[in-house]
């Protein structure tokens, strides 16, 4: 059960950020391997809203749908997914720091299935998955940060 473990640091005040990470049709912009994101439900985001994800798995894109299932503005938020033989439970948690805001995510990711099998080898294509999506996090909150600018 591979457990991913990141920490972001954006000069975002912590309202922006959480705004904008907590509601995941925005994840296909800062996740390089989410493919598309977006809503499928209405009303403001919190808990019960649902996504549905295009992630990259094995050469091919695949469907996940994410619902949120804890909410507290801005300090926390817990998605819970699953499709194509995988099961995640993200919890990404907003604290303010003197220059911004500063992200802590885990994503508790299983395969399901057959895939459950190869879950022991997977370890280095998770890690891998988690550095990208802080990498690719991290940017596009500076660019939100930098759009901010008076």
């Amino acid at each position: 059960m591979p457990i991913i473990r990141q920490r972001i640091q954006t000069t975002l005040p912590v309202d922006d950020a959480f705004a904008f990470v907590a509601d995941f049709a925005n994840a296909a912009r800062w996740d390089p391997g989410t493919v598309t994101s977006e809503r499928v439900d209405a009303g403001p985001v919190g808990e019960g809203a649902r996504y549905q994800l295009g992630v990259r798995m094995a050469g091919r894109t695949a469907p996940m749908e994410y619902r949120i299932t804890k909410f507290d503005a801005p300090r926390r938020v817990v998605l819970h997914g699953a499709g194509s033989g995988v099961s995640a439970v993200d919890d990404i948690r907003f604290a303010g720091s003197p220059t911004g805001t500063t992200i802590d995510y885990t994503a508790d990711i299983r395969l399901t299935g057959l895939l459950r099998l190869v879950q022991p080898f997977a370890g280095r294509a998770f890690a891998a998955i988690g550095r990208d999506a802080a990498a690719g996090m991290d940017k596009a909150l500076a660019e939100l940060a930098a759009n901010k600018q008076p």
